[in-house]
């Protein structure tokens, strides 16, 4: 059982590192839009290629931050019934609503490898004025789907341990209400 909790944890930490270095992509593209508003107003010479890169950082922003938001249970949730059940029951919902996840994310990661290896074997661009490489975005695509189906085993491993009681995997106890805001 110890390379299972070992696998788990290191999954999630590596989730967490990513994800807390991915955050950091807010501040460049922060820089960068205000570099262009610059640009444009104060010296009314606008760039061609700070809105483009800033929508490629968000869209890596955007596919990293999954297996982050997993692992930290930030992802939306309709739990009008399941937020009612006991840990138990809802690690027993959560085993089998988890085949929906599996297949949607499969799925994606197939696609995502398959559009990154023409994207890299084309070494593809954007075609715009600035025309940059965006090989490397839609490779993040494909790293990032891996990262998200791996949390997402790491879940299915946690609730599987909580369903049957197993001893490989003991859940943090739950937040109150207040302690979550």
């Amino acid at each position: 059982m110890s390379v299972l909790t070992a696998f788990m944890s290191g999954v999630t930490r590596l989730n967490d590192f990513i994800g807390r270095w991915i955050a950091l992509l807010v501040f460049a593209m922060f820089v960068f839009l205000l570099l262009e508003v610059g640009f444009r107003y104060f010296l009314n010479s606008p760039t061609v290629w700070t809105n483009e890169l800033t929508q490629l950082l968000f869209g890596v922003y955007a596919v990293m931050s999954g297996g982050y938001i997993l692992a930290h249970k930030g992802h939306v949730n309709v739990d009008l019934l399941h937020s009612k059940l006991s840990p138990r029951v809802r690690a027993f919902v959560d085993i089998l609503t988890s085949a929906i996840f599996f297949i949607f994310t499969l799925a994606l990661l197939y696609f995502a490898v398959d559009m990154a290896q023409e994207s890299f074997g084309n070494r593809e661009t954007s075609f715009s004025a600035w025309n940059p490489p965006i090989w490397p975005a839609k490779g993040a695509i494909a790293v990032a789907t891996l990262l998200l189906v791996l949390q997402g085993l790491v879940k299915l491993l946690q609730d599987i341990a909580i369903a049957f009681n197993l001893g490989y995997y003991q859940p943090e106890p739950e937040a109150s209400e207040g302690e979550m805001l």
